[in-house]
């Protein structure tokens, strides 16, 4: 029934089939593992990958070698301690000491465990736990330090949340819900970023920006934790804090009240903008990475975060169902996101850009939400500058227009000295004209005798006047 549905849906979605068809065809891995050069117990610890995340399992297997099998069983460790946290069916006397003590049972020859609920999905990897110790025991001491230093870490913050969640039912203050999301999240990014930079494929800068690894971690978790709220509820389990859902509802049952789903959706737009503030640092962390499988692997589960974010803002359907992104969706993202860190950019500039359109005047965190997609915007603009056609042309038109003004200015001022000039030969014609009207003898300047005739002239008039005078 369910196949057939999905037929149904392609059917009128050629766009997702097309999606699905690409990625199944022409997606090319940049390193391909082969299973029959790996000894069983590793065989084994990727069926356990594949039983627990296929998505996530099928970017892990394209690794390079050398980051392959360390990066499989460190996520193999904690989907364990993951399974022992949320299984419900464990009590906390139980579940504490396994969290705490879980990276000394890494160092137990065949330990497994058989105590988890039958519907715990992830069972398998404690029941044949045994083949991750044996692989652990063969990768290089540098990876399986920094498996056992966050398992330590991972497994001490997951107690101590186990034993609040028991006492005071749920996480409390946003610092709660952000030390939750970096103990089962954050802790990860540490642990990877520490593997790469083991392995030479990303830069060691990134040890010196934690809040950058911090960032990676905390987007994925708050994503997730914003989408299965409604699964969380009905297993009776509570992750967004009471300081965030108490502004709009007095009881948590009330979120999931239809009378009251305006508020609900409200609340979910405050964590929302909460976990928007981490999406430019992700890209800056991205831009660290040296190697393009590497590069696939950290680049694919946070474009599918973007796009989670954007189906369940100002989504109702959180409150009364499950939802996720459509596997066309995913396929084109995955297409997108083993590219280039530019292509990553255009995904978050797209599905902000969705956002800030989904964005309801009416939500209190209207203005805040539409500052964050544009800051995201704005990071991704410093760090590839658009190149605009329109706006290329007009630079163009006006540098044209500037060239084209200089050599108007040049011949107008031509124009301006030949006409001065010209006035100043017809003034002087015209006074040489007159001056000449009036008797002037201009033939004296290239006639000597012709001046001294004038000068005899001159003398003999001053003579003649100097006698009748006396």
């Amino acid at each position: 029934m369910v196949a057939l549905k999905e037929v149904m849906y392609l059917m009128f979605h050629p766009n997702q089939l097309r999606s699905i068809i690409q990625w199944k065809v022409w997606h090319e891995p940049v390193h391909t593992r082969d299973p029959s050069k790996e000894p069983k117990t590793l065989r084994s610890c990727f069926d356990l990958l594949n039983l627990t995340s296929r998505s996530f399992a099928a970017v892990i297997q394209e690794l390079q070698p050398e980051m392959l099998v360390p990066i499989a069983l460190f996520y193999l460790v904690l989907r364990a301690l993951d399974t022992i946290e949320d299984d419900m069916t464990l009590s906390t006397a139980t579940k504490e000491p396994m969290l705490r003590e879980f990276s000394k049972y890494m160092k137990i020859d065949g330990w497994t465990f058989n105590g988890s609920g039958p519907d715990e999905k992830d069972r398998d990897v404690l029941v044949h736990f045994d083949d991750v110790i044996a692989e652990l025991r063969k990768i290089d001491k540098k990876y399986y330090d920094v498996i056992e230093d966050i398992t330590i870490k991972m497994g001490n913050g997951m107690a101590d949340y186990a034993l609040n969640a028991e006492f005071q039912e749920g996480v409390e203050t946003v610092a709660q819900y952000e030390e939750y999301c970096h103990y089962v999240a954050g802790l990860v990014g540490e642990g990877l970023t520490r593997i790469f930079v083991q392995g030479n494929t990303a830069n060691p800068a990134l040890l010196d920006r934690m809040e950058l690894t911090e960032s990676m971690g905390q987007f994925l978790q708050k994503t997730n934790i914003i989408r299965d709220v409604h699964e969380d509820f009905e297993d009776k389990r509570r992750f967004w804090p009471k300081d965030v859902w108490s502004k709009y509802v007095d009881k948590w049952e009330d979120m999931f009240d239809p009378k009251y789903r305006t508020q609900a959706v409200y609340c979910s737009s405050e964590l929302v903008l909460n976990a928007l503030k981490h999406a430019d640092e992700c890209l800056f962390y991205m831009a660290g990475i040296k190697e393009q499988s590497v590069f696939n692997f950290v680049a694919i589960p946070q474009s599918m975060a973007i796009a989670t974010l954007e189906l369940v803002f100002q989504n109702p359907k959180i409150f009364y169902s499950h939802i996720k992104i459509s596997k066309g969706d995913a396929c084109h993202l995955m297409m997108q996101s083993t590219q280039n860190l530019r292509v990553v950019c255009d995904i978050f500039r797209t599905y902000a850009r969705r956002i800030a359109r989904k964005n309801d005047p009416r939500d209190p965190h209207y203005l805040e939400i539409s500052v964050a997609c544009g800051k995201i915007e704005q990071f991704i603009e410093t760090l590839f500058p658009t190149q605009d056609v329109r706006k290329l042309k007009a630079v163009q038109e006006a540098q044209g227009q500037g060239q084209e003004a200089v050599q108007s200015d040049f011949w107008e001022a031509l124009m301006l000295v030949a006409a001065v000039v010209f006035v100043l030969l017809v003034v002087s014609g015209l006074m040489l004209g007159l001056a000449w009207y009036m008797g002037a003898r201009f033939d004296v300047l290239w006639d000597k005798e012709a001046a001294a005739s004038l000068k005899s002239a001159a003398k003999a008039t001053a003579t003649s006047l100097t006698h009748e005078e006396l």
